[in-house]
């Protein structure tokens, strides 16, 4: 059946298995939805579900140290690994790989240019050094992993830069906040007319985004310029 899917979690060798809905489950596990009964098709605990073996008491107490069965489906469903479907885990990695290539475009840069490399080029170094995407582990925590594997392929260097960044007062609001989220301050002056001046380190590979984004607030009458 293709709305059942299912949750395996082990305890000491012991393996547990619940009956779940694979979208409302992908959901909960993704923190997107939190109420329990309606990610679960039964409130049965199987130790193998396909054979439609129910896991016995002793070995729900044994494993868990307590026999309610709504406490132990909520550890399951928590701890779990949710046995995706083929659609599910095409989505999932294909935006968890579009979520790695615009970190190491904005993080890393060639460095004999100093410039990122296109996001089209890392794409196809990592289709060339076939890195597997894990749909659930942290980008960022990922992109060490793979910024190592694809070294062998394109240089990569993680390299940061200063920008002195001039704002004028009726903007400057509204920039500051994006300052504060794109880099860290290095040193902020508000002037006597409102106006704002600062220094903004960044990882190098930003830069762009980073006069973009400016661009578009100011209409284009803020002055960045890199710091020698």
């Amino acid at each position: 059946m293709t709305d059942v899917t299912v949750i395996r979690h082990s305890v000491a060798g012991e393996k547990f298995e619940i009956l779940v809905k694979p979208d409302p489950a992908l959901e909960y596990k993704l923190g997107k939805r939190k109420d329990v009964s309606t990610v679960l098709v039964s409130d049965e605990v199987y130790t193998d579900s396909n054979k439609g073996t129910r896991a016995s008491t002793e070995k729900l107490l044994k494993a868990f140290k307590t026999q309610d069965t709504n406490e132990i489906i909520e550890l399951i469903l928590k701890k779990g690994e949710l046995n995706l479907t083929t659609d599910q885990r095409r989505k999932m990695v294909t935006e968890k790989r579009k979520q790695i290539i615009e970190f190491i475009a904005k993080t890393y840069v060639d460095p004999r240019s100093h410039l990122p490399h296109p996001p089209l080029r890392i794409e196809q170094a990592l289709e060339q050094a076939r890195i597997s995407i894990d749909p659930f582990r942290n980008t960022e925590e990922q992109c060490k992993d793979v910024v190592e594997k694809l070294r062998s392929i394109i240089p990569l260097k993680s390299e940061n830069m200063l920008l002195e960044i001039t704002v004028p007062a009726q903007y400057a609001s509204q920039s500051y906040a994006v300052l504060k989220s794109t880099g860290t301050l290095k040193k902020e002056e508000w002037q006597n007319n409102g106006s704002l001046k600062a220094i903004l380190e960044i990882p190098a590979g930003a830069r762009a985004s980073v006069i973009d984004r400016l661009g578009s607030i100011t209409k284009g009458s803020a002055t960045v310029e890199m710091v020698k």
